[in-house]
């Protein structure tokens, strides 16, 4: 194939259709009109999806012309709305169903869609649930267009527009079942066509046994062709990509013994083994089938149940109390603090407000957001805290794709999943090496039971235990942490947990917990309270909460120009007046001699008005917890002054470092150095001070009281409540890697045992069938089983 630069003379471009004056590019025989348009061609040739172009004349122009007819009413507002997730000047974001999802040619081709048309930023699929989440920019592409570009590529989305949108569409489960339904239909009726051949009885009249031989191949075909095609697209896509998966030894096996059975019943050789091959197709659908309600359950815990309990302050009556995010229901009206997560679609009630949407498009940039406009959940709120009026009720999933951003994931440890695919990929090839063998060794020992020998091997050794082993083990290690209150980001967190060996404590909202005694200690006037319990309200720290629970009565003043300076204080404009609340440093204020209580100084314009003096305690269980974990805590780190060094000292016994005025970027130095002398460090903080640190860690876990402060930077949300337990928790992600190693070796066991009978020609593709799905659901029980024993032995 040549290119060369071409001088256009009206000549319409291949895939655009366009006719173009300026420079057109050649490519294999075809013309461009820019090297855009010939890049999506080589991508679309090199999948095999040039049926784009089979169209008499203008192809490419003509398939967008079709398609903006069907799908040009995704652009009219009220329905648009509906569709997109989320939108901001130049970012956008909309979920597609996608059912013809099916292999990895389809996630490759999905992740690439910016490639083929440049107002698309980035696009992930996920297998499981068939959707395809894609960030655009909605002045250079139409919502429309993207649906036409799925469809054009052959993948067409499923739009509904009723309330129900977001849960998974249940076609896929219905298609399984009627597969399955027609495969055991099939194999009932061949068995009993076949019983002359099973118990040995010659029919009388050849014609009927001919008759009956032809109708089990006319029963097989659907069996084949509907109820065993996923496997048969599986292999050839995967073949297509110069990919192997564990779709194509079933796919050879599947494909052998139709032939071999065909071939046998026309030359009157043999009944051939139709009813081995619907039982196979029959017995692997019902696997299938318990695999896929298995991995819905675990989904379901994840968004759910084992969600970490992100609240958020609701108006009822006059009073804002603390509420959990998927209590919130539309019309609610909801108090947002400076860096609290936005947990639903709402209306702003203030006049201005400030929202970083980082969370969402992974940069950081911060949305000027007016009195009445929309914000999109997932925003974060920087600056004063507003009110605002849920429009949405929130969606939990949507929160956790959040957390789970690419922009946020830490590069350290090992991608699980990529082992076990790689694992599976050798195991399958191995697998086919082997089946060769035996074909060629059986073809000299008995050249009669040469496919059924091979057949067998290839159903007996799959790999499918072998993938289930780690996605099941640390998903019920995940579900059972979260009914217990350890909320981590995803499943990877659980095998970094047990390789911690250095532990480092924040002190404030972590090892203490301020308590109901807040006192006073100077002059405040009425106005000046509600001033201080405005600027306190819009704080997330610990401390600032406890003031503004302190002062009671409603606030009604206009706060601007707020800002919040990690580990020393927070300031804004109230009402003409400049107010300052923080440290004596941060304000200005000549402290008080240290105590063990922690002191907050206000100024207003300057002038200090006294300080509130909080009592902190310590965490139920702390003292137990830290005397548990011995050697591996390695520091507290705090911000506060070394004023309660000493009752510190006398739970932090030892070796362990009490460093105090620690500002955020200390702590992450502190971290860091730790992890270069070979440690894995688990960092454990409010996540206000510590985000450095906590994304610097390898686990990091953020301690939450009555409210959660979302987070990218942490890997885990922990009750505070449940802190005296984190030794637990430690020793159960322990018990989850042996759990996981003992899975592995039933799955080895099982491959071993059932090929030694495969190889040998004790084993039949019927039973290889049956033992296939027997072998994924030993290893899901057995992880299950194991994990909730191991739970309750550990954390009752």
């Amino acid at each position: 194939m040549q290119e060369e630069v071409l001088r256009g003379a009206g000549v319409k471009c291949y895939h655009c259709g366009q006719a173009c004056d300026e420079e057109l590019f050649q490519f294999d025989d075809k013309n461009f009109c820019c090297y855009g348009c010939k890049t999506v061609f080589e991508i679309l040739s090199e999948n095999d999806l040039c049926t784009y172009y089979n169209f008499e004349t203008s192809p490419g122009l003509q398939q967008a012309n079709l398609e903006s007819k069907t799908y040009s009413y995704l652009d009219e507002v009220a329905i648009r709305g509906k569709i997109i997730e989320f939108e901001i000047e130049n970012s956008a974001r909309v979920s597609f169903q996608i059912p013809a999802i099916h292999c990895v040619s389809c996630i490759w081709l999905l992740e690439n869609l910016n490639r083929l048309n440049k107002g698309i930023i980035k696009s992930e699929a996920n297998f499981v649930k068939k959707v395809v989440s894609i960030d655009f920019n909605p002045s250079e592409v139409k919502l429309s267009q993207i649906a036409e570009l799925l469809a054009s590529t052959g993948y067409e989305p499923t739009i509904r527009l009723d309330a129900e949108r977001e849960k998974p569409t249940k076609a896929s489960a219905t298609d399984l079942l009627l597969k399955l339904s027609v495969a055991g239909f099939c194999f009932g009726n061949i068995m009993l066509l076949s019983f002359p051949e099973y118990l040995g009885i010659d029919a009388e009249d050849d014609w009927l046994r001919r008759l009956f031989s032809y109708l089990n191949i006319a029963l097989s075909v659907p069996v084949l062709l509907y109820s065993g095609r996923d496997y048969l697209i599986a292999a050839f896509k995967a073949f297509q990509q110069r990919q192997i998966n564990i779709d194509v030894p079933i796919a050879v096996g599947l494909i052998v013994l139709f032939v071999r059975s065909v071939i046998d019943i026309y030359l009157e050789v043999g009944p051939g083994y139709l009813d081995s091959l619907s039982g196979l197709v029959f017995f692997l659908l019902i696997g299938r089938w318990f695999q896929s309600k298995t991995y819905e359950s675990l989904a379901f815990d994840r968004d759910y149940k084992s969600y970490f309990p992100l609240a958020v302050y609701k108006k009822l009556g006059e009073e804002w109390v603390p509420t959990v995010v998927y209590e919130l229901r539309r019309g609610d009206q909801i108090r947002v603090r400076n860096n609290e997560i936005i947990p639903a679609d709402s209306y702003l009630l203030d006049a201005e407000a400030s929202i970083d949407y980082s969370f969402v498009t992974g940069e950081s940039k911060s949305v000027k957001v007016l009195a009445g406009e929309r914000i999109f959940a997932g925003g974060r709120m920087v600056g004063k805290a507003a009110m605002m009026t849920v429009d949405k009720e929130t969606s939990q999933s949507h929160l956790t794709s959040l957390w789970n951003n690419n922009a946020f994931t830490k590069s350290k440890g090992v991608d699980y999943n990529t082992l076990m695919n790689k694992v599976a990929k050798v195991f399958t090839w191995s697998v086919l090496f082997l089946a060769l063998a035996t074909a060629v060794t059986w073809y000299f020992l008995d050249a009669s039971r040469t496919w059924l020998v091979v057949t067998s091997v290839l159903m007996v050794a799959c790999p499918c235990a072998l993938a289930l082993a780690a996605p099941f083990t640390y998903g019920n290690v995940l579900r059972v942490f979260g009914n217990h209150g350890l909320y981590l980001k995803n499943a990877e967190v659980v095998e970094q947990m047990a390789r911690v060996d250095a532990i480092v404590f924040d002190k404030t909202g972590t090892i203490t917990k301020g308590t109901s005694s807040v006192v006073w200690n100077g002059v405040l006037t009425h106005a000046d309270k509600v001033k201080v319990k405005a600027l306190a309200s819009s704080s997330t720290h610990p401390l600032s909460t406890l003031i503004a629970k302190h002062i009671k009565g409603p606030v009604q003043v206009r706060i601007t120009d707020y800002r919040e300076f990690p580990g020393l204080g927070i300031e804004a404009m109230i009402e003409g007046q400049y107010v300052k609340l923080g440290s004596a440093a941060f304000v200005g204020a000549k402290a008080v001699e240290a105590t063990s209580d922690s002191h907050v100084y206000v100024s207003f314009d300057n002038d200090v008005r006294g300080n509130f003096t909080i009592s902190t305690a310590l965490r139920n269980d702390i003292q137990r917890l830290i005397l548990h974990l011995g050697t591996k805590v390695k520091a507290l780190l705090s911000g506060d002054s070394a004023a309660d060094q000493t009752r510190m000292r006398s739970i932090f016994e030892g070796d362990v470092e009490l460093r105090f005025d620690q500002s955020p970027h200390d702590k992450l130095s502190y971290v860091s150095t730790l992890q270069k002398r070979g440690n894995h460090v688990m960092m454990l903080g409010d996540g206000l001070n510590d985000s450095g640190a906590l994304k610097q860690s390898d686990v990091g876990i953020a301690i939450t009281d009555d409210t959660g402060l979302f987070t990218p930077a942490c890997d885990g949300i922990l009750d505070g409540r449940k802190l005296g337990t984190l030794n637990k928790f430690l020793s159960l992600s322990h018990s989850a890697i042996t759990i996981l190693k003992i899975s592995l070796g039933i799955s080895l066991v099982y491959n071993v045992v059932g090929l030694s009978f495969a190889v040998t020609g004790h084993l039949t593709p019927l039973v290889a069938a049956i033992l296939m799905p027997i072998s994924s659901i030993s290893v899901v029980g057995f992880t299950t089983l194991a994990v909730n024993m191991v739970s309750k032995q550990k954390l009752s």
